[in-house]
């Protein structure tokens, strides 16, 4: 094994991932597979996590996990832990991505059953999450744990205000979870900027593109694959000394 190789091995780790069934989370979870770990893909759908799951075992000889599971809801999360330490005997590395941004007209138009929805899901479900596999992570003396955040929470557009207040809860979150888990749990936000997901098909970006994305230093959007080598670094012993940071993947916003 090269010295990169060792630096960036991830081989027999597991790794939970929520919203591990589609966007960057499905990316991630093939690409932490790819570099050796077993997975946890949990979701809303059991057929998506089911269907991903049968993948990624099929190529890359990995065992994945399927996990039917509502982050938003914290009566769920215990048994989705349980499952994980039922199945593996640990979680080395959990990866907070499941999120969501409903679209909405006047912001006094947001209701709060929709804001209520985005918060539970963004935010007070990973706290919870984070928690329950943290306290065991510390126990077991490692681990490392990644908050997907977004570059909304730095610049906000109107459209998505209480996604991004949400966002920058978890950003504050991190700092948080990185001093009560310490000196041996690593905790580390992930800033993924605009990737070009299932999301993206709505952008219209034949004609948009460049207004979309002029402003950032890299002139475009990025592709899921893009978010693999961020990923890796903070589930790996390469970030050993990264912790309560937040990791940018966005492109270059000013």
């Amino acid at each position: 094994m090269g010295y990169a190789d060792q630096l960036f091995d991830v081989t027999d780790q597991v790794v939970l991932i929520t919203g591990g069934s589609r966007g960057l989370g499905r990316e991630m979870a093939f690409g932490l597979a790819r570099c050796g770990a077993d997975v946890v893909i949990a979701s809303r759908s059991m057929d998506n996590c089911v269907a991903v799951a049968k993948e990624i075992e099929a190529e890359t000889g990995r065992t994945a996990l399927p996990y039917q599971v509502h982050v938003g809801r914290w009566d769920q999360l215990d048994g989705l832990v349980e499952a994980a330490y039922d199945a593996f005997g640990k979680i080395d590395t959990l990866i907070n991505n499941a999120g969501m941004s409903p679209l909405y007209g006047k912001l006094s138009e947001v209701t709060e059953k929709l804001y209520d929805s985005v918060f539970n899901l963004n935010l007070k479900g990973p706290f919870r999450l984070s928690a329950l596999v943290g306290e065991r992570m510390v126990a077991a003396g490692r681990g490392s744990i990644i908050n997907v955040s977004s570059a909304g929470s730095l610049r906000p557009s109107p459209d998505i205000i209480p996604y991004a207040s949400a966002k920058a809860g978890l950003n504050a979150m991190t700092e948080g979870f990185a001093r009560a888990f310490g000196p041996t749990v690593r905790v580390n936000t992930l800033m993924a900027g605009p990737f070009l997901t299932d999301v993206s098909k709505a952008w219209n970006l034949a004609e948009r593109e460049t207004d979309m994305f002029g402003h950032l230093s890299l002139k475009r959007a990025g592709h899921p694959s893009e978010i693999v080598g961020a990923a890796l670094f903070l589930a790996s012993d390469a970030s050993s000394f990264t912790t309560g940071s937040i990791v940018r993947a966005d492109g270059g916003i000013p």
